[in-house]
């Protein structure tokens, strides 16, 4: 397996990255996160604990289907859906269709989040003093 590298980053600064890569003026660089999260609480949600109970049961078990996956989740079979398009989305898992069925597939075994602490625009807000 593989490590996904993520980020954090507002809409607005992947929309202008982007805008840069394609105008070339920036080039990716190998060690760049893969996937993008906008927010820490983004990030946490799409990796809370009963997920990554999930793609832990979706690894060891490989389930065949969502209804398989359902079964050994106990999750609704709707709510998984949600959560598996999300996962998707972030390159975490792929389905796989075997027949008329789709079977959930773990592509990485661990992520690495890369956060910086300085350097991030900020969101304008009023300064609070000690006496206001």
């Amino acid at each position: 397996m593989t490590t996904l590298k993520v980020g954090i980053a507002d809409p607005e600064e992947m929309k202008a990255r982007t805008l840069r890569i394609a105008r070339g003026e920036e080039k990716p660089s190998p060690g760049d996160p893969s996937a993008w999260f906008v927010s820490t609480e983004s990030f946490a949600k799409i990796l809370s604990a009963p997920n990554r109970e999930m793609l832990r049961i979706i690894a060891q078990e490989k389930p065949d289907s969502l209804d398989a996956l359902a079964t050994l989740t106990g999750r609704q079979k709707s709510n998984l859906s949600r959560t598996l398009k999300a996962m998707i989305g972030y390159g975490l898992i792929r389905m796989e269709r075997d027949g008329r069925k789709l079977a959930p597939k773990l592509i990485h075994d661990r992520v690495v989040l890369e956060l910086a602490l300085t350097g991030r625009r900020q969101p304008s807000r009023r300064k609070e003093t000690d006496h206001e």
